[in-house]
């Protein structure tokens, strides 16, 4: 069976009567409360997997959860087996520790002993991890699976429109960005009047913009790219853009924000329009084919 059949199949699961439960395996941000609260308004129990400095606190609350390591992996997967958790999500930014905050268990040590640590990459990392989590009986899904309407529609949103002087800086980015994520390093790529100014690596995209800042030119024209890594499956950490990445473009001077349609998630939609449409900023959803083929 293909890895697109698979993913069909597992997506049909999570519209079926079967799931009544569903592990939240959460990282930082809003998404992971989201989808917790999406779930249970389905009637879906959710029992929340938190990591210490990572998940707000607030998630837990009134929820059946585990605080953890994150190298607490027998841990995690025990109390999952032992509350009869098959279905998993995995949400939510993470900032990826050193070896000694990882606090790795036995099961954990196991794993990077098979894997090898240094060589990977944060895609590398999240697909050996859901082939762990299949071998001990988990189906990991994406958050679209459950909430479709996060994912970020094709076209224009707002009122502005990227002008036609930007179309070659906007394909240079999407071009860009589809090469750093070819390599495993980044989603997302800030491009002034066609010149590359920063790529995203370990810092997040709202730094990589702050950062940007300094080395921008005169005459605006900046424009964000954030776009899905050609290998990465879609259920496992998608290109994020929300309000406050759109505020921090603002405040950086860019012209515009550049995400993949169908292959993002989209954070508050009318929140991220009315920015854009106050500060003249255009907010756009392309299908990277279109540029990487013309």
């Amino acid at each position: 069976m293909s890895t697109t059949q698979k993913d069909l199949n597992a997506d049909r699961l999570v519209n079926g009567p079967d799931i009544k439960k569903l592990g939240i395996i959460a990282g930082g941000g809003q998404i992971p409360a989201r989808l917790a609260d999406c779930c249970e308004k389905k009637g879906i129990e959710v029992f929340v997997c938190a990591f210490e400095g990572q998940t707000d606190k607030a998630l837990t609350q009134g929820r059946h959860h585990i605080w953890s390591s994150l190298g607490a992996a027998g841990k995690i997967i025990k109390t999952f087996k032992d509350h009869n958790v098959h279905d998993l999500v995995l949400i939510g930014s993470i900032r990826r520790p050193s070896l000694a905050e990882l606090k790795p268990d036995i099961k954990t040590a196991e794993f990077f002993a098979r894997i090898g640590l240094k060589a990977l990459g944060d895609n590398d990392l999240l697909e050996l991890l859901k082939d762990e989590l299949g071998r001990e009986g988990f189906t990991v899904h994406g958050v679209q699976s459950f909430m479709q309407d996060l994912l970020a529609p094709c076209g224009v949103l707002g009122k502005h429109k990227p002008p036609k002087a930007l179309q070659d800086t906007i394909k240079r980015g999407v071009i860009v960005s589809q090469e750093i994520g070819r390599l495993d390093i980044g989603q997302s790529v800030l491009v002034q009047q066609g010149h590359v100014i920063a790529v995203e690596a370990a810092e997040g995209t709202d730094e990589m913009i702050r950062r940007a800042k300094a080395y921008m030119r005169k005459g605006g024209g900046g424009v964000l790219v954030k776009t899905c890594k050609p290998m990465q499956h879609k259920y496992l950490d998608l290109p994020t853009i929300g309000p406050d990445t759109i505020m921090v473009a603002v405040e950086c001077g860019l012209s515009g924000v550049v995400i993949e349609a169908g292959s993002s998630l989209l954070l508050d939609p009318e929140i991220v329009r009315d920015i854009a449409d106050r500060h003249k900023l255009f907010v756009i959803g392309i299908d990277t084919a279109d540029y990487m083929s013309s």
